[in-house]
């Protein structure tokens, strides 16, 4: 099988990193070759994190390079947009509609961009745009943007919802692990 690339784009403490080690669990379970590398920036801070998922049949690298993405998973709008140029040309970005200012925003030397869905779908990208964090507080918590990601992105794959399930298992602490599932599942749409 020909690698697989799968980028997943946020700010500091949204969760990428049990979203892509949820993913990396699953992938592995299905036999795959799987190499994850995370990369953070200012993430303490509230900067942009970003994580690589890349599978297939032999992986030698864990870094996804310009034009080479299959999907972007990202847990914030401009996120989304600050990283199209590593989309494949049939791609998806799979985003997240909620807005976090960065720090030039947030001092006034910059204004947040507006109408970023439909510039990307201008440009000829395929966005699946929703608001997954209304979908995570009717899940229970904020903070399961993450699995609401998750659960939207396994609309593209084939692996079944046990897969999917076991994986969570896998990933999430027990006590918070309904919830997660609940999340989940608003993501899918299930």
């Amino acid at each position: 099988m020909k690698t697989k690339n799968i980028m997943i784009v946020g700010v500091g403490g949204q969760g990428s990193l049990l979203a892509s080690k949820l993913l990396g669990k699953l992938l592995l379970s299905r036999g795959y070759d799987v190499k994850v590398s995370e990369v953070h920036g200012m993430s303490q801070r509230g900067g942009s994190v970003v994580t690589y998922v890349r599978y297939g049949d032999r992986v030698c690298s864990p870094i996804i390079d310009l034009g080479e993405a299959d999907f972007i998973v990202s847990f914030e709008l401009l996120e989304a947009a600050r990283w199209t140029q590593y989309l494949k040309p049939d791609g998806t970005i799979i985003t997240n509609t909620q807005q976090i200012n960065p720090m030039p925003v947030i001092t006034g030397a910059a204004e947040y961009p507006a109408e970023l869905v439909e510039k990307m779908k201008a440009a000829g990208i395929r966005v699946d745009a929703f608001d997954a964090l209304s979908l995570a507080e009717k899940a229970g918590s904020s903070k399961a943007v993450n699995l609401v990601l998750m659960g939207r992105l396994s609309k593209y794959f084939d692996f079944s919802p046990e897969e999917w399930n076991e994986a969570i298992v896998q990933s999430v602490p027990p006590k918070f692990l309904e919830m997660n599932q609940k999340a989940f599942a608003l993501g899918a749409g299930t």
